[in-house]
């Protein structure tokens, strides 16, 4: 199979390109060639899909498969799908569950709405620019458009840093905030998992959007932060505190405490999604502890979260120390 990647070097594109390399495909890259590498044998096209001309480099190529990591302005998608149209088989196109309208009821399907965008669209927030991307896919391909809705994504060569913020947090040991309930089911895709899916049913040309994320329930915040105490081989003390308590204290889920979004948050559907189509299609998610290890292993190789290539920088998550101290002595 001939791949074609879109990026190629940032959290998803590297972990799809990894993914072709170790099948065997031949795999080639474009991006600016600004911000990090791929493995060896993999070729590596150089344009900025923003700037006139900036797509030149890819003519005269032929691929089986594109893959499409983009998030910013709907119309470099739109460019990037039309300069494509006769040389590409496939087009897959990783979206995102934020493109439906909020608030989603729990259970949403594909079928559900959709926030307003544009294909032509210069610029919009995160939903819209999803949107307006499969859009912009969709016109072009078609049925040959994969829209891969995903959802929260973990594993090695994250860089927006939720998992690794609680592996950092639990290795320095002692008390440790948990969010509340122990239970709480979540909702997440390994990277590699994603991946996978991406190459798999982009080459067995599966079109339309798929929810492209594990069951709800595939792991526990308290199977996940177990995992993490492991993993590290912390003596971290997880001590569990109700949501409505940390919600009183001004807590914000997501972004204070990773990951966690509570039961009855308006949010919450995010990690409840239909994924019936995905599992359908042969969908595989490997275990929690796995991902939360491999993380491990890479962060600490790694040594931080890496900037996000080619991407404005996004604010930290997670609590300060002082924070979570004051919190816990409040508990």
């Amino acid at each position: 199979m001939r791949l074609l990647v879109l990026g190629g070097t940032g959290f998803v594109g590297g972990a799809t390109v990894a993914e072709a390399v170790r099948r065997g495909w031949d795999v080639t890259v474009f991006n600016r060639g600004r911000h990090g590498s791929t493995p060896e044998g993999v070729r590596r096209l150089r344009g900025d899909r923003l700037a006139p001309g900036g797509l030149d480099a890819l003519a005269g190529g032929a691929w089986d498969l594109a893959v499409d990591t983009w998030d910013g302005a709907p119309r470099a998608v739109r460019d990037a799908a039309r300069s494509l149209a006769g040389s590409v088989g496939h087009y897959g196109y990783v979206s995102s569950g934020s493109v439906y309208v909020p608030p989603a009821p729990p259970g949403v399907g594909e079928e559900a709405p959709v926030v307003g965008s544009s294909a032509d669209a210069d610029d919009g927030d995160y939903p819209a620019n999803k949107a307006g991307g499969e859009r912009a896919a969709v016109e072009v391909f078609g049925d040959r458009a994969l829209l891969a809705r995903a959802g929260l994504i973990l594993g090695p060569g994250e860089d927006i840093g939720r998992l690794p913020w609680w592996l950092n947090r639990i290795a320095q040991g002692g008390p440790v905030l948990a969010p509340g309930p122990v239970d709480l089911p979540l909702q997440y895709v390994d990277v590699r998992d994603l991946a996978a899916f991406l190459l798999d049913q982009g080459a067995a040309g599966l079109g339309g959007p798929v929810n492209l994320v594990s069951r709800t329930g595939h792991a526990s915040m308290g199977e996940l932060l177990a995992a993490c105490v492991a993993a590290t081989g912390s003596a971290a003390e997880l001590r569990w505190v109700s949501p409505d308590r940390l919600l009183a204290a001004g807590v914000q889920p997501w972004n204070d405490l990773p990951i966690w979004i509570p039961p009855g948050h308006e949010y919450r559907w995010m990690q409840q999604r239909d994924v019936s189509r995905a599992y359908a299609a042969g969908l595989s998610c490997r275990p929690v502890g796995e991902t939360v290890a491999d993380t491990w292993r890479w962060l600490r190789r790694v040594g931080s979260v890496p900037p996000r290539a080619g991407r404005p920088a996004r604010a930290p998550v997670g609590l300060d120390a002082d924070r979570e101290a004051a919190l816990l002595k409040a508990r």
